[in-house]
């Protein structure tokens, strides 16, 4: 394990060695822990803020999380000869490590082993898997939510473990170590049945007689007076054996594999076959760590009896693996099950509508219980009955495949505990957890790593290394989606020696495109054929329902809420939410985000063939119209809030009948807004362009550009106004080019590239000059002072800032005119003009609370702290920078970042080192975030806090950092 360990069971951390490498801190550890519990998983950002604060977040819960996350990403750097990442995307975040790098997982094994083991290897597996064990699972993580929804599931397999030990114990007949290990658990769990069972023999074996039946007689009593009922059934047959000295071994012992239980040979009892209708395993079956640990342990919850059998639902899209995972842990499990087992493919989905019915299922159950036909009553409720009755006692596991809705599944429920009844639907069968109490295991899409060993499993690693150099593509291409993977895999292996790209009935020297569709991944079989398989989903849709099923086809972006899905359909969202919801069950959408809807990729290949195929042009185009309507109407009233210094330049058509608008309230929601659509404005602008829609396209930069530019989105920005101009300059709209000529300028401003921001930021004021647009004029003047201000030429700046204020005094733009009065103070303070630079930026303070601009007032008390500072009272300038950061740490981060580094030398100059040092790690953590270039710089001030300054050294003038 190169020495790298993940722990969960105890404190929570990464250790090298003997080295605790980190995380330091509860808020870093609870990330940790989430991300270890599924290693290869997305985590949302909504788990994770709930795994932290559970349902009171703070405001900046979120940004706390990615700070986090960066945090943890550097603890990982530090790691050596082990492969560590953790990955972001639009869904969340995702830790790829090796399951057998973490503890918990590697117990999980473990004991999983163990109970397929011979007794001797069995005790020793659980044995090094208790050891993992260091104290109570995630011991030190911060928030309550992960001790009390995680910890006792934890708790509750670390106990089966050691409960399974203690049995092993008495089966090797080692009663003393099996009663030393017993007597700390049941003092710890005196109520718990199983080791009190468990002690009560080994007590009995070693001649303890007494003992037992004073605990037992305790443990009734407890019974009696804590919950008014006598102990179980187990407790009570092992408390039956002290008294007679007989020796049971303490609990219902399992009938031998393949054998029916003693139940079945009992006076009375109706004699039953073993019926053994499993289909065959699956030969590569691969991943599915977690699903199959999930029904290890149902299965454990169902050994140790209760009122009801246990019924587990794995629900997921067509195509994602589950019968396989249902058949494959029903083999492995089916010497748990010694009354044997049932299955039946109850058709459900498939490519006719013929799909059994509960009557028809039962009368086959029957038949393979082989019951007399004399014995079996006409009635469909007595069959029922007589079923359920021969099931009674016994230990079955029943595998009811491929099912419609909850009514084809009802009936054919045992009603008395040590059955298991395996359920897997399309739909979520949301109706079986509700009546029945049924436990539901959705199956995801494999990752990428799991995609990886399912085509080594079914290529061999020979065959799979000489084709390496098309894994990646391929996996892509498939999506996660198991049976395209096994496609891949079929084809590979009747073409040996061709490269992966090829196998998918085209030409060996075509290049393997997602824009092949779904015929790469056809079989020949309509049972295997990957659009067939999602037909058959498909067509259980209602018509409203399949047809906005079409249209999510024609969206590119990673996801669509609500509202969006809304407009693009046309329908009031009440009904839109109707439709998804039924396309959520169907498993042909998915939710990982609240809110948010999206699908893989061939499900979505899927949706736009059927779009072109049966929906006309002009309805698809009207769709997209009304869609980009909603992220353009939706985008430009949240810009305003963001960014109320400049005057509104964008001015959309009206939005199509049917679109819906989302209108934020206050700056808050707005820059949530931007931040939870930020992929899919990027997808829309492109989309916009490629289909036409160029003055959409253009407008969706610009009412942007406020929050691409205050969140240090520099790369995004450039991507999406580099799209606007091209769009505007093909509707030869010169208003539009000069708004993308401002925001390109100022995205190279902000990655570094001033000889850009001086080209796009001239055309722009070239283009107002023509247009004699005065408020366009001073917002280019603007952004040429802050060029000038980087390049150290303050005087040029100060030019262009009062330019700028008397533009803004022409047009009567009083946010703007407020704005430049606290430019021309920061210029006047870098030029030692500390008089001038207070009398400014105090008229501007006014103005600003004046106005209401909460923006424009930080960066007025931001500009105060350095006039401040210079002026040597730097404990007023720390009070300045404080009220600054009030706003903009949470609402203009990489500004709040340029603020903390001036605090921190505020702070080092009052004597406060400690302080400057938070002050800069706090910045940085910003900058890091965003990928900034003045991280760096940050970085070398951190390292050299420690060296005393000279005296008076000048504070930071890294820029105004003011709003654009």
């Amino acid at each position: 394990m190169n020495g790298v360990e993940f722990r969960l069971l105890g404190a929570v951390g990464v250790w090298q060695g003997a080295r605790l490498v980190g995380p330091h801190t509860a808020q870093q550890r609870t990330v940790l822990a989430m991300l270890l519990l599924e290693p290869g998983r997305v985590v949302s950002m909504d788990r994770l803020v709930t795994a932290l604060w559970n349902r009171q977040p703070p405001a900046s819960a979120r940004n706390a999380v990615q700070g986090c996350v960066s945090r943890l990403r550097r603890t990982l750097a530090q790691l050596s000869g082990v492969e560590a990442e953790l990955t972001t995307s639009a869904q969340g975040y995702c830790l790829w490590v090796d399951r057998d790098l973490v503890d918990l997982h590697r117990f999980r094994h473990l004991v999983h082993r163990a109970q397929r083991s011979e007794p001797a290897l069995g005790h020793e597996l659980l044995g090094r898997g208790l050891a993992m064990w260091r104290g109570t699972a995630l011991t030190d993580v911060a928030g309550g939510w992960l001790p009390e929804a995680v910890v006792p599931a934890l708790e509750e397999e670390r106990l089966a473990a050691q409960e399974e030990r203690a049995a092993l114990d008495l089966t090797l007949g080692r009663p003393q170590d099996a009663a030393a290990g017993l007597s700390g658990l049941v003092a710890a769990h005196p109520m718990r049945e199983r080791p009190v069972s468990l002690l009560l023999t080994a007590l009995h074996r070693t001649g303890r007689r007494a003992e037992a039946l004073a605990l037992f007689r305790r443990v009734h009593d407890q019974f009696a007076d804590e919950l008014g009922i006598e102990p179980g059934e187990e407790l009570q047959r092992a408390h039956q054996a002290v008294l007679l000295g007989e020796d049971t071994g303490g609990a219902a012992q399992a009938s031998p594999p393949g054998e029916p239980s003693r139940a079945a040979e009992e006076p009375g009892a109706p004699a039953i076959a073993v019926p053994r209708q499993l289909p065959p395993d699956v030969e590569h079956f691969t991943s599915r760590t977690h699903e199959l640990d999930a029904l290890d342990a149902l299965a454990r919850k169902g050994r140790g009896g209760g009122g009801a059998p246990v019924i587990c639902v794995i629900a997921g899209t067509g195509g994602v693996g589950k019968t396989a995972l249902a058949v494959h842990w029903a083999h492995r499990a089916r010497d748990l099950y010694p009354d044997g087992q049932l299955y039946v493919n109850l058709r459900g989905f498939g490519p006719t509508d013929a799909a059994m019915t509960p009557a028809d299922v039962v009368r086959v159950f029957l038949d393979a219980l082989q019951v007399p036909g004399d014995r079996i009553p006409a009635a469909f409720e007595a069959q029922v009955g007589l079923f359920r009755g021969l099931l009674a006692d016994r230990r079955m596991l029943i595998v009811l495949d491929n099912a419609r809705d909850a009514e084809q599944v009802r009936p054919l429920l045992p009603t008395s505990p040590g059955s298991l009844v395996l359920v897997t639907s399309r739909n979520e069968l949301t109706g079986l957890a509700v009546t029945e109490g049924a436990h539901q295991l959705p199956l995801d899409l494999l990752s990428a790593v799991e995609s990886r060993e399912l085509l080594v499993r079914r290529l061999g690693s020979r065959e799979f290394a000489a084709r390496q150099g098309t894994v990646d593509d391929v996996i892509a291409m498939c999506a996660g989606l198991p049976l395209a993977l096994a496609i891949v895999a079929a084809r590979a292996a009747t073409q040996p020696g061709l490269p992966l790209t090829t196998l998918r009935g085209c030409k060996a020297d075509d290049e393997l495109e997602a824009g092949d569709g779904l015929d790469v991944f056809e079989s020949g079989d309509p049972s295997t054929d990957v659009r067939t398989v999602f037909s058959w989903s498909y067509r259980a849709l209602s018509p409203a329902g399949a047809r906005v099923f079409r249209l999510l086809g024609l969206v590119d972006g990673p996801d669509i809420t609500l509202p969006a899905a809304a407009s693009l359909a046309g329908l009031p969202v009440a009904h839109t939410r109707r439709l998804l919801s039924e396309l959520l069950r169907a498993h042909l959408v998915g939710q990982r985000v609240p809110g948010r809807y999206s699908s893989h990729d061939l499900l979505w290949t899927y949706a736009r063939e059927l779009a072109l195929e049966r929906d006309g042009e002009a309805e698809r185009r009207e769709a997209l119209h009304r869609l980009l309507d909603h992220y353009v109407h939706s985008a430009v009233p949240g810009d305003a809030l963001l960014n109320p210094a400049v005057t509104a330049s964008i001015d959309p058509a009206p939005a199509l009948p049917g679109v819906t608008v989302t209108r934020p309230a206050e700056v808050t929601r707005a820059r949530a807004w931007f931040a939870g659509q930020l992929p899919a404005l990027l997808a829309a602008a492109r989309q916009a362009a490629h289909h036409g829609f160029h003055a959409h396209a253009a407008q969706l930069a610009h009412a942007s550009r406020a929050f691409l530019f205050q969140e240090g989105h520099a790369q995004h920005q450039v991507t999406m106004h580099r799209i606007a101009l091209d769009a505007a300059r093909r509707i030869d709209d010169l208003p539009a080019q000069a708004l993308s000529h401002i925001g390109l300028g100022q995205a190279y401003y902000r990655i570094g590239d001033y000889a850009g921001t001086e080209e796009h930021v001239s055309l722009a004021l070239r283009i107002y000059e023509e247009q004699d647009d005065v408020t366009g004029q001073a917002r280019a003047h603007t952004h040429l002072g802050y060029l000038r201000h980087q390049q150290g030429k303050h005087r040029e700046g100060l030019e262009h800032a009062t330019r700028a204020l008397d533009l803004h005094r022409a047009s009567r733009h009083r946010v703007g005119e407020a704005q430049e009065l606290n430019n021309i103070g920061w210029f006047h303070a870098v030029l030692g003009a500390y008089e001038e630079a207070l009398r400014y930026c105090e008229k501007a303070l006014a103005m600003h609370r004046a106005l209401g601009n909460a923006g424009g007032e930080s960066s007025t008390l931001d500009s105060l702290g350095l006039i401040h500072h210079r002026l040597g009272d730097h404990e007023r300038a720390i009070s300045y920078y404080e009220r600054a950061l009030v706003w903009r740490t949470d609402r203009e981060r990489v500004s709040g970042a340029e603020t903390l580094t001036r605090l921190a030398e505020a702070q080092a100059a009052a004597g406060r080192p400690a302080e400057a040092r938070r002050s800069l790690r706090r910045a940085l953590d910003m900058l890091d975030e965003f990928a900034h270039p003045d991280a760096e710089s940050v970085r070398t001030r951190l390292a050299e806090l420690d060296t005393p300054a000279p005296r008076n050294a000048p504070a930071s003038t890294a820029g105004p950092g003011r709003r654009r």
